[in-house]
């Protein structure tokens, strides 16, 4: 009868010479085994730790782009400080019916919470669209929105940009832009991140009277209320940075979220 017994037969292995090919195989196999189940381990261990340090990077930038608006700092005093979160079901421009702050992250890893995007509908060059996001909605102490603080994200020329592009309560006039994530060439799409770039978007408009967005990055020097500088050298980050905007404030984005604030249904 063949003993079956763990132990007798981990015994047996180690009782094996170093040079059977059966032991190396089978020291091969449980290596890698147990390498795997570490890993598997540490990645389900390290996930809201890192969740959490990406919120946590998140809300610093916000923090940093709120308070550099001029005065929103008193403005969220006079509002005890906090900014009010919300889910948004993107194609209806509303509230989200069943996903919150808290299951976001989840409802983001199901396919089924993912719009494809069409190559003509695309200008971000995203390919994809999800479903829901979270933004942050100021109120002065009438109750109206005075800011609306929108995440974004686009194709670079290196690699994905993802930003946070505050809207003055008019939702036509940006009130702050802050770069979250980028890996544009440093000294010259890197430069999107830099202070004294981000200071031109404040005052600048998204759109004409018949709601035509017309915001775009220059060339070079701006030339009207719609323009920001342009950066030398990063034509293509810069342009970047303008698809990126104009989808986020069309009707693949943030369209019918801005038609209905203007509306009055937040």
């Amino acid at each position: 009868m063949v003993d079956l017994n763990p132990f007798s037969l981990w015994r047996r292995l180690l009782a094996l010479p170093n040079e059977s090919r059966t032991k190396t195989i089978l020291m091969a196999f449980l290596v890698s085994g147990i390498c795997a189940l570490m890993v598997s381990g540490a990645t389900v261990y390290l996930r809201p730790i890192q969740a959490a340090n990406r919120a946590a990077e998140q809300q610093a930038r916000l923090s940093a782009l709120v308070a550099g608006i001029p005065g929103m700092s008193a403005l969220l005093a006079q509002s005890g400080g906090s900014l009010g979160t919300i889910v948004v079901d993107l194609a209806r421009g509303s509230a989200a019916a069943d996903v919150t702050p808290e299951t976001l992250a989840a409802a983001l890893e199901e396919t089924a919470n993912w719009t494809g995007l069409a190559p003509s509908d695309d200008l971000a060059g995203i390919r994809s669209r999800p479903n829901y996001a979270q933004i942050y909605l100021l109120r002065d102490e009438a109750g109206d929105i005075s800011l609306a603080i929108l995440p974004i994200s686009g194709s670079g020329y290196n690699g994905p940009i993802d930003a946070i592009l505050a809207l003055q309560g008019d939702m036509t006039t940006i009130a702050g832009l802050a770069i979250t994530g980028q890996t544009e060439t440093p000294g010259l799409g890197a430069r999107i991140e830099e202070p004294a770039w981000l200071s031109q978007f404040p005052g600048t408009r998204l759109a004409d009277a018949s709601g035509n967005i017309r915001f775009a990055v220059a060339r070079g020097a701006s030339g009207n209320e719609y323009e920001v500088d342009g950066i030398t050298g990063a034509t293509r980050t810069s342009n970047a940075i303008t698809l990126m905007v104009r989808f986020w404030l069309g009707s693949k984005g943030y369209g019918p979220l801005i038609a209905a604030i203007r509306r009055g249904e937040f």
